[in-house]
């Protein structure tokens, strides 16, 4: 059965883009959820995971369909390609963000610290930052904003290393907050893979865009 490639093409882009769009908002109340206590926030993406799990097997599903009937060469085939890496990367953030909420959420009931420290809370806004970067640049095809969002990822690894000295350093001084100091670390590592999975949607980008890896390299 024949098919327009072009027209499939752009539903595919349009299907990816909303599911980056879908992405975006769950990290942008996670990061709401985790720096401003909002419970409601972390609610709404506890809640909202089947969506962007069904939005994947969606693309999954475009992207086979593509590939069976389209014969797609030289752009479209690279196209294709980023779109089945990056809707997991998706996926993948989605469900970080969602273990960043249920944090937020049993922290509600007194388990967690009294004020989030400001360089976990300066983490998740770089993280956030990133992922709207990177939406912006898959959404332009801009090259030169992902190299932007691989340099920004080191910020957000050098913020990590301290949120982890920090909570070491809490737990030795106090360990009656140890608890607390184990949930910060684990909040951070979330962000941290956040952020370097946001890279990797940089790196598919520029492959898409020039058509060169740089995953390993500059």
């Amino acid at each position: 059965m024949a098919i327009d490639l072009q027209t499939e093409i752009l539903n595919l882009r349009r299907s990816l883009l909303a599911m980056g769009a879908a992405t975006e908002r769950r990290v942008g109340l996670a990061v709401r959820a985790l720096v401003e206590a909002d419970v409601s926030a972390a609610q709404e993406v506890k809640a909202s995971d089947a969506e962007i799990d069904t939005m994947e097997v969606e693309l999954e599903t475009q992207c086979m369909r593509i590939l069976a009937l389209g014969s797609p060469v030289a752009h479209d085939l690279r196209f294709v390609l980023s779109v089945v890496r990056i809707s997991g990367d998706f996926e993948r953030i989605a469900d970080l963000s969602r273990g960043i909420a249920k944090k937020v959420v049993r922290w509600s009931g007194g388990a967690g610290p009294t004020e989030v420290p400001g360089t976990l809370a300066d983490m998740a806004t770089s993280a956030q930052a990133m992922m709207a970067d990177v939406l912006a640049a898959l959404a332009d095809e801009d090259a030169e904003l992902c190299r932007e969002v691989r340099r920004a990822d080191r910020r957000v690894d050098n913020l990590n290393k301290e949120v982890i000295a920090t909570s070491r350093q809490l737990i030795q001084d106090d360990p009656t907050l140890t608890a607390e100091a184990i949930d910060i670390m684990q909040i951070a590592q979330r962000l941290e893979r956040i952020a370097d999975i946001t890279t990797n949607i940089a790196e598919d980008v520029i492959f898409l865009v020039e058509g060169r890896v740089v995953r390993h390299g500059d």
